[in-house]
């Protein structure tokens, strides 16, 4: 546990109620009945998330238009395990949905664990912070397959310069040649930065970079639209070592007093309701009010009508649960749970993805690592110490040592082999486009126990801090292995008409072959990597299930093709990246759930703007992507109302 004396206790305390100060300004509100009486308001946005509030802010830049946010968490101020980047993975569970999966059979039949924000922010208030934006095939082909050039990389460009904020390291160190400056914007709302605290594989990770090079040469900006390689990994983290989310940044105190903005948190959006008197022939039902609950318990609800849209905007499990909610879906399973239908659209709650994600952690041959952070009274203490620094008074945080990071410093983006392409086909964007993700992580990385079941689960990058979890010695090197591109495919669904009734949710995790086969590379560019001499009596132990360095190289093929897909279907989680479950497409197609405005079809009304509108998930981390669509949205609904 971390060890606080009086003094750091102070001084945090002193920092979370500095921090109060946003939510001061802002108005905020916990409870319905304190919204100004009388109010109408333009726009009503069902979710507070990282899509969310970046629509808020950009709605409401416009001083005509009333803005209302409905959030189902609380606020995200003043939580220091939120504000700490060191921290984040203790945000798991207490900020979150607390979901889980069905029982997966690509998994040895495991349930595990689904992460999702429950909090103002959304998932960015609690993820890792990794500022990935994929490939520009990616955005090529939403532009194909949506039919409008404007998601195309070229025109992306304007919304990544109006989320990105680059910025200096907490540490205020020489960045030159760790990013490419050409390629980055420094005026924009979300603060990124490149990491301030040296780990000491660092040098390792660069020697073997050039000691291997091909596929693994360095890639000096991975945000150039053109990710293969290594490099250094930017985080949405601030000069001053502090979480940036779409919470502290596009509800910034100058935003978040807007007399024509309104948060109201705590207020479960149940479904969203026809408008009366207002369905014809040519458009069908117009959807603009929006019922929810501020106490689930009861039976009491209450509804807001938008003047002119509703814009759901719950993420990849609650976007598609509000509109099924609603009558809005395929209609046989609809009424087979209770539901009334009112829209076919079969599409919505299809086309689920997630991308596969293991942690494994070797155990190293030293003992300059993370791991002693959280079980060294000592340790912990310097830490804190550094992060606030040396007086420890109010506003004296300046957010450098490990705190002020997240677990990892650099990242690498790699392609399958052709066999592999010519024996399943090519799942990424394009061929400057990985399909495989790995990083380096100075420390232990946990598999927890799912307390429901029992079962093993892969909690969302659980580092090195669950005391219970962390072995009490030894020090280790984590290399994290993600499918980017993943084929398998599942579902959100709803079995029950309580619309506050958990939704099923089935990723279909490990049922493409192809995702399985990928991991198996992933495996072997790892062992590759660390099989550089610069590594040399620097691992000592594999994890548990995993052969040795030494034998993985020596190991008859078959036997290691078998032992490697045991350790892969009774290892991977999710990545927390989920995608596709309202879907975009071209206005013509018969499949999809949103046009490329992000309408929905068959209705009016309605927009969706998050992460489920994807019809695909990039080969990144999912957070930049959706603020680029959250920018692009707020400029399409201004331009309809003009």
């Amino acid at each position: 546990m971390l060890l606080m004396t009086s003094k750091w206790f102070y001084a945090v305390t002193a920092v979370t109620l500095s921090i109060l100060a946003r939510l001061s300004s802002a108005a905020i509100y916990n409870d319905y009945s304190d919204l100004p009486q009388g109010k109408e308001w333009d726009f009503v946005i069902a979710g507070g998330g990282t899509a969310a509030l970046a629509l808020a802010n950009r709605l409401s830049e416009n001083a005509s238009y009333n803005v209302l946010v409905l959030e189902a968490g609380t606020t995200d101020v003043g939580i220091f395990n939120i504000t700490v980047p060191f921290f984040c993975t203790r945000t798991i569970f207490a900020y979150d949905w607390n979901l889980t999966t069905t029982i997966q059979p690509g998994l040895e039949d495991r349930s595990i664990f689904f992460p999702r924000g429950f909090i103002l922010g959304g998932s960015s208030s609690i993820n890792g912070m990794f500022y990935t934006r994929g490939s520009a095939d990616d955005f090529d082909r939403f532009a194909e397959v949506s039919g409008d050039e404007g998601w195309s990389w070229d025109n992306i460009q304007p919304y990544l310069a109006l989320n990105e904020k680059f910025v200096p390291p907490a540490d205020q160190h020489n960045i030159t040649g760790q990013f490419n400056p050409d390629v980055h914007y420094f005026n924009g709302t979300t603060s990124v930065s490149l990491p301030s605290f040296p780990q000491s594989i660092d040098a390792k990770v660069l020697d073997a970079v050039d000691e291997l090079g091909g596929v693994y040469s360095y890639n000096e900006d991975i945000n150039s639209g053109s990710p293969l390689g290594v490099g250094w990994l930017p985080r949405t983290i601030d000069t001053q070592g502090r979480r940036s989310s779409s919470g502290s940044s596009y509800l910034a105190p100058v935003f978040a007093a807007r007399e024509n903005l309104d948060v109201l948190l705590n207020a479960r959006v149940a479904r969203v309701l026809p408008t009366s008197n207002n369905t014809n022939s040519t458009t069908g039902y117009s959807f603009r009010t929006v019922e929810f609950s501020q106490d689930i318990t009861s039976n009491s609800t209450i509804q807001v009508t938008a003047l002119k849209e509703v814009i759901i905007s719950g993420g990849v499990v609650g976007s598609p649960q509000i509109l099924l909610n609603s009558g809005i879906g395929n209609t046989t399973s609809l009424s087979a749970a209770g539901i009334t239908p009112l829209v076919d659209l079969p599409g919505v709650g299809q086309n689920l993805s997630d991308q596969p994600f293991i942690t494994n952690a070797f155990l190293a041959n030293t003992t300059d690592t993370y791991d002693d952070i959280n079980r060294n009274d000592t340790v912990s203490n310097e830490v804190l110490v550094e992060w606030f620094g040396e007086d420890g008074e109010p506003g004296d945080a300046h957010g450098t040592g490990p705190l002020g990071d997240t677990f990892a410093n650099q990242i690498s983006y790699y392609r399958v082999s052709e066999e592999l392409i010519e024996e399943f086909g090519d799942f990424s964007s394009g061929p400057t486009s990985p399909h495989l993700e790995i990083y380096p992580g100075n420390g232990y990385f946990l598999q927890v126990l799912e307390p429901s079941t029992g079962t093993s689960c892969n909690a969302y990058l659980i580092f090195f801090f669950h005391l219970l979890m962390l072995p009490y010695s030894g020090y280790f090197l984590s290399m994290t292995t993600v499918v980017v591109s993943p084929a398998s495919r599942g579902s959100i669904t709803v079995n029950s008409s309580d619309p506050f009734t958990p939704p099923i949710i089935d990723p279909g995790y490990l049922t493409a072959d192809f995702d399985v086969a990928a991991m198996k590379e992933a495996f072997n560019i790892a062992y590759t990597f660390l099989n550089a001499s610069v590594w040399d009596g620097y691992i000592l132990e594999p994890p548990a299930g995993l052969p040795s360095l030494s034998d993985f190289f020596t190991m008859d093929a078959t036997e290691l093709d078998g032992q490697l897909e045991t350790y892969i279907r009774n290892q991977t989680g999710s990545s927390a990246h989920p995608v596709g479950t309202v879907a975009m497409s071209a206005r013509n197609a018969t499949y999809g759930a949103v046009d490329p405005d992000l309408k929905v079809k068959g209705v009016e009304g309605l927009r969706v703007v998050d992460a489920s509108v994807f019809p695909f998930v990039t080969c990144s981390h999912t957070q930049v992507p959706v603020y680029v669509f959250a920018e692009r949205a707020a400029e399409m609904i201004k331009a309809t109302w003009a």
